[in-house]
């Protein structure tokens, strides 16, 4: 049977408890130091299947989305070197993760990556883009 033209979509989640202060006036009181932690969805949309009939390997995806957010857990952000200079919200969280899984992806996956960090049962922010 031939699936109808479509998209294919697989999500894998993690989480990941982090501490960080926000810079600007915005903020309010998230410009002091706070902590947060973030369901991290990875959504994965191909408009084919492998030859294994899947987008990827569920199993692999997991493992690498908990590498890429091993280094951020627990971590005060305001620390690490890595985001040094960067005002690390949500949105710049979220196209940091997806950058790390493009790079962990590569020659893995073709298709559409949709990460997503959500900091409350009502407040996430996403970001989206082509992989291969």
């Amino acid at each position: 049977m031939q699936p109808r033209p479509g998209v294919f979509r697989v999500t894998v989640k993690d989480h990941v408890m982090i501490a960080h202060s926000l810079e600007g006036a915005v903020f309010g009181p998230a410009q002091g130091l706070h902590g947060a932690t973030y369901e991290v969805l990875t959504e994965y949309a191909s408009e084919q299947l492998d030859a294994d009939g899947i987008v990827l390997d569920i199993g692999l995806e997991t493992d690498t989305l908990r590498r890429v957010l091993d280094p951020l857990r627990y971590a005060n952000l305001d620390e690490l070197p890595l985001f040094a200079g960067a005002n690390t919200t949500t949105e710049f969280l979220a196209a940091w993760v997806h950058g790390q899984l493009c790079d962990a992806l590569e020659g893995r996956f073709r298709g559409r990556l949709r990460v997503t960090l959500e900091e409350s049962r009502v407040a996430w922010a996403s970001y989206e883009g082509d992989i291969g």
